[in-house]
């Protein structure tokens, strides 16, 4: 089936160039990266790849997913059916750093209170006294998301979108860094309930797992015999690790990491894309999305360029560090038409058209 009918070349359409501050008002620059800066930063990748290597076999794209979320200081949602090594691949992240790291079994009657904490009323001292809840990680890993209920995923997205929860009125701030690694099964629709659109923008990412091939399966079970334990655990990842000190040192690095106005224009121009307009609209595209990605996506865009460009040891962004992630920051941002799920029209695709349109700076 042809999702686009083919359509003549326009020529491209000028995008408005990013807003300057108004005139008297000096531009804030952030300081420029130094070689020792970028030369620091990929050591620190390299450390979080070589404790991977010990735990995943395969799945590169999710660790480089997984690391590229973490310097860029966002979520990440992780799809796939059971048995793909989800659970390892965010233990494994949360086992390089020296933080905190929580798990949330999600069921649907997991209550808020549950996540984030309560009050308990002490007879002793005649007072109530908070106890926070494991949403106060450094990591955490909220297993099958979906299949907790809309009001405790509301208080899931007031702890992912501000960094803090409430607890009988009292509000009290989430450690930092703070990250959520949400997995979830997109076959079990029994006691299931859907993400609301909220909550999926506010995951910077969404990685699909796929099977591994005969060979990564051979070798994963050479690990799994060499090292006698299928268990997860700080004893049996050897190597050194990064402290949350580094974690913060890297997002401050990527923030500084330079992004020419051609690039901005580039992720501003592939998220209108995606919602009919753009320098190239593509003919067609009303029929098969429904809601395109919102400037929360332009912004996800820029910071994981920026992110991937730290990691590969460049203090500018180049557009392949846009494209690289494009399909894991749209995907989850892209709402079909139920023509367009009828047909068995996938979001990925839609995200390929849109990259394959939209003109490289």
């Amino acid at each position: 089936m042809t999702l686009f009918p083919t359509q003549p070349n326009m020529p491209p359409q000028p995008l408005p160039r990013p807003a300057m501050p108004p005139v008297g008002q000096p531009m804030i620059q952030t300081p420029a990266l130094s070689a020792d800066d970028t030369k620091r930063a990929r050591a620190l990748a390299d450390s979080i790849r070589a404790r991977f290597a010990q735990t995943l076999v395969g799945q590169d794209n999710l660790r480089e997913s997984l690391i590229v979320t973490l310097v860029a200081g966002g979520h990440i949602l992780i799809e796939s059916v059971p048995g793909l090594a989800k659970t390892t691949a965010a233990q494994t992240l949360a086992t390089c750093v020296s933080g905190s790291f929580k798990r949330v079994q999600c069921t649907p009657d997991l209550m808020p209170s549950d996540l984030t904490g309560t009050q308990v009323f002490d007879f002793a001292s005649q007072k109530f006294t908070t106890q926070i809840g494991p949403i106060h990680a450094n990591f955490v890993l909220l297993d099958e998301i979906n299949r907790s209920n809309a009001k405790t995923q509301s208080a899931m997205l007031e702890a992912m979108a501000e960094g803090a929860t409430t607890i009988g009125g009292q509000r009290i701030q989430l450690p930092k860094p703070f990250m959520v690694i949400a997995t979830e099964n997109p076959i079990e629709e029994e006691g299931t309930f859907n993400l609301p659109e909220a909550q999926m923008d506010r995951f910077m990412m969404k990685a699909i797992m796929t099977y591994p091939s005969a060979e990564e399966e051979t070798r994963m079970l050479a690990m799994l015999t060499r090292r006698g334990s299928d268990m997860i655990g700080p004893d049996t990842i050897t190597g050194e690790r990064i402290s949350v000190t580094d974690v913060d040192f890297l997002r401050r690095a990527a923030r500084r990491v330079h992004v020419s106005d051609a690039i901005m224009r580039y992720a501003v121009d592939i998220a209108a894309t995606s919602r009919g307009a753009g320098s190239r609209p593509i003919k067609g595209l009303s029929s098969l999305v429904r809601l395109g990605a919102s400037p929360r996506a332009t912004i996800a865009l820029t910071r994981i360029g920026q992110a991937n460009a730290l990691l590969s040891g460049r203090d500018y962004v180049v557009p392949e560090d846009i494209k690289a992630f494009a399909h894991e920051v749209l995907r989850h941002r892209i709402v079909l038409t139920f023509e367009a799920l009828a047909d068995g029209v996938v979001s990925d695709q839609i995200v390929d058209k849109i990259v394959e349109t939209v003109p490289v700076p």
